[in-house]
This record gives C-alpha cells, structure tokens and sequence, in this order.
C-alpha cells in the first residue's frame, strides 16, 4: 500500500450540487489536513443518460466559488473531457469485467426492475437468473456478481476499529455490467479508486453498502490493497422533513443561493445551522470542528 495518503471529492453530474455534496467536501478537505493526504477530485460521468455538461461546469464553479482546493484531478470541463472523463478509463473497466467473467463470478441476467419488484417488494434480488446460463452477449441483459449473504466483510474504520457487515439485500448479486454494456457504479468506482490510489475514503452512511460491496469485489481483481483502505461514513443531511437532501430538491443547490444573492459565507452559515452547529462558520476552516 502506498505510503502516500490519497482521497477524493466523487461528485455525479446528474443535478447541481447541493449543501449535503459541500458538506461531504468540507469534511473530505479538512480530514486530509488533519491525515497530511492529498485531495482527488474525481468525477464519476458514467452514467450517460443523466450527466450533463452543465452540472459538470457546476462542479468547477462551486469549488471555486466556496474556495474549497484539491490537489488532483481537472481544474476545468476542458481537462476532464480530455483527461479524467471516466470514458477514458473504459479499457480498464473492460478488463476487470473480464478478469471476473474468466473466473466464472458473473452470470447474465435480463430481469427488468418491474420483474424484480413483483419477486420482493423491497426490490431485493431473488437469484432468479443465477441458474439460467444466459449468454453474456444476450440483447438486453446485465452482468451480475455472484455474492454470499452470510459473508462477513471487514473495513478500517477512520476511527481505528475494524467494523463488519454483511452485504444489504438491495446489493445481492449485485449488477458489474448494465445492460447498455457500460460497467456499473460499483465496479467502475472501485477501479478507479485502485487506479488514482486512493486509500481514504469519505462517503455518506447510506453508502456504507457500497463499500462493502467494493471490498469484496477488490478481493476478486488482481493483486491491490483497495481492502486495506480507510473509510469514513459520514452522518446524511437532511431537510426539515428529515428526508436526505437530493439534486431534485433546488432549493438546497450552491445555484440556486447563488441566485439568490447569498455570498460564500452566508452558504457556510446556512451548512453550518442545518449540521445543528452553534456558532459563527463563515469559511471553510471553521468547519475544523467537525473532526474533534
């Protein structure tokens, strides 16, 4: 493992980002001052019908605007398209897909989400196709990992303790390859995780299923250390109705208090009070905080 300490801002470009993702930045930049690691910004854009070239734009312009730095990665939409874009790295994703498929870990699959609700109504996986023997090149069919429900996984936890967990319901056999033929979240953010050497991971607690199911992939690719990471979930912001802040929800965009006048430390503020943080924060270090 690197002795290097690396971690990352994710963003998706599916919608302007919103005071849940600086929340996550915030506490992503001051957790790499305190740990001496240098900050990633990686901009997962795989998801081709939902990414946009606007929301990739919002990225750069909200860093910039909130002054939050990062060490690694474009500084503009320009240098992504050319160099980070995750298309880029499709030869890599290829391969691991590959590397699993000739281990005989995947199966093929054509269930709609429809189908799979009607089997659990919690959409919940049932293994329908493990059996079938469908062709990988099948029209229409995704690729899914063969997983254990009773295995138990390891993480480093930020805090020193090893924590274990099982794999969630939603993730049994969970999907590498979509059905477009473009590798899925799990595996194309493990792989370029393994390939940016990234070992200090910050994520919300509702992707606390995620990184189970990245270490269990990572035991399955050639040689890497992806399960001797750091990980820290953190808590999830939530509106006044208690329910997680999402892209759709525009009130709560860096855009849209931009628009309305609000200046780089009134949006502190307003992180500040929806945190339950009493106190002046009007710039990014007073948020030091949130690691004592």
């Amino acid at each position: 493992m690197s002795s290097e300490k690396i971690t990352r801002f994710a963003p998706t470009p599916s919608g302007y980002l919103h005071l849940g993702n600086i929340y996550s930045f915030v506490l992503t930049h001051h957790l790499a001052k305190k740990e001496g690691a240098k900050v990633l910004l990686r901009i997962d854009d795989m998801d081709r019908e939902r990414t946009k070239k606007k929301f990739v734009k919002d990225i750069f312009e909200t860093l910039d605007f909130l002054e939050i730095p990062y060490d690694l990665g474009p500084k503009n939409l320009k240098e992504f398209q050319t160099e980070y874009s995750q298309s880029i790295r499709l030869p890599k994703y290829q391969e691991a897909l590959i590397e699993l498929k000739d281990k005989n870990l995947l199966f093929s699959c054509d269930c709609s989400r429809n189908k799979i609700l009607k089997m659990n109504s919690r959409g919940f996986y049932t293994g329908f196709c493990r059996n079938r023997k469908l062709p990988f090149d099948k029209k229409d069919s995704s690729w899914r990992i063969r997983t254990e429900p009773t295995t138990q996984f390891h993480l480093k936890d930020h805090s020193g303790k090893i924590v274990s967990g099982k794999l969630p319901g939603i993730l049994t056999d969970f999907v590498v390859r979509k059905k477009d033929g473009l590798p899925a979240y799990q595996l194309s953010s493990l792989v370029d995780d393994i390939y940016f050497g990234v070992n200090l991971i910050v994520r919300g607690r509702d992707l606390y299923g995620s990184s189970l199911a990245q270490v269990f992939l990572s035991k399955h690719l050639e040689a890497n250390d992806f399960s001797e990471n750091v990980f820290l979930h953190h808590p999830i912001v939530k509106d006044e109705n208690d329910q997680k802040l999402s892209k759709s929800s525009g009130s709560t965009s860096i855009q849209f208090l931009r628009r309305e006048g609000k200046s780089k430390s009134a949006i502190f503020q307003l992180l500040s009070q929806i945190l339950g943080l009493k106190g002046s924060f009007s710039k990014l270090g007073d948020f030091d905080i949130l690691l004592k």
